[in-house]
């Protein structure tokens, strides 16, 4: 199969997925007073679901533009971190404009699946995977603006729930074939919940808070159960190596 084609596979799940969370999105942008188009336009020129919610909350409100851009700021904060971790697992085909183009399209989902490939991800695989995401944002706020008003407000709300079925859809596979794995992923969890429980934490931002449990079970995964590179990989492998030869050797050496 070819790069194209398997971004393209890993990419349709997201985009159905994102179907149903802009569709909510759609119905919220016109509730607020935004017309059809209005709200499309936002979701074919951002693809963030939590910036586009807060934003779509600050101009319904009448808030200002200061308001708006530190909001996004903070709340989109996290893509630095993911861009940094993804930018080591890419081939040479990404050249700076490529790499510029495809930051438009970075989410936390499209993130996961591509450091979830055991191959270093190449130009014709991220132009596929961005594909079925973005069509599914843009469509699925186009019929939520359309035809969003005319359902019960008990479906909108669950049609919100689909963007943590997609998060747990792509934790969990991983997480079944390493304890590592599940391990750092149920320290994120536990400090996710301090933010959420705890008095004095509450306070701290959605944005700051997913960045502050990323980077501790991050690190906490790095120091505990760091991965060996190819180098020390090799060496160990050359070592284990010359140690079984030389107790070949030395059994038949003893047997004559």
């Amino acid at each position: 199969m070819s790069a194209f084609k398997k971004g393209l596979t890993d990419g349709l799940p997201i985009g159905l997925g994102y179907l149903a969370v802009s569709f909510s999105f759609g119905i919220l942008a016109v509730a607020g007073g935004l017309n059809v188009w209005q709200a499309t336009l936002i979701s074919m020129t951002n693809l963030t679901s939590a910036g586009q919610f807060a934003g779509l909350t600050i101009m319904v409100s009448g808030g200002s533009l200061i308001e708006m851009v530190i909001s996004q700021f903070v709340i989109n904060l996290r893509y630095s971190l993911m861009s940094i971790s993804l930018s080591q697992h890419i081939d040479k085909s990404m050249t700076l404009p490529r790499k510029l183009f495809y930051g438009e399209f970075h989410t936390d989902e499209i993130f996961a699946v591509g450091m979830g490939r055991p191959e270093k991800l190449s130009n014709k695989y991220f132009l596929g995977v961005i594909i079925a995401p973005y069509i599914g944002w843009s469509l699925g706020t186009f019929l939520g603006a359309v035809c969003g008003e005319v359902l019960p407000a008990m479906i909108t709300s669950a049609l919100g729930v689909a963007l943590y079925g997609m998060f747990i859809a792509i934790i969990v596979p991983p997480m079944k074939h390493s304890r590592k794995i599940s391990i750092v992923v149920a320290i994120a969890i536990a400090l996710s919940l301090c933010f959420n429980f705890i008095p004095v934490l509450k306070n701290v931002s959605s944005g700051f808070a997913i960045i502050i449990c990323a980077v501790i079970a991050s690190v906490f995964g790095a120091i505990v159960f760091p991965i060996e590179d190819d180098k020390t990989k090799n060496d160990a492998e050359s070592k284990e190596s010359a140690s079984d030869g030389t107790i070949i050797n030395e059994k038949e050496g003893g047997s004559e």
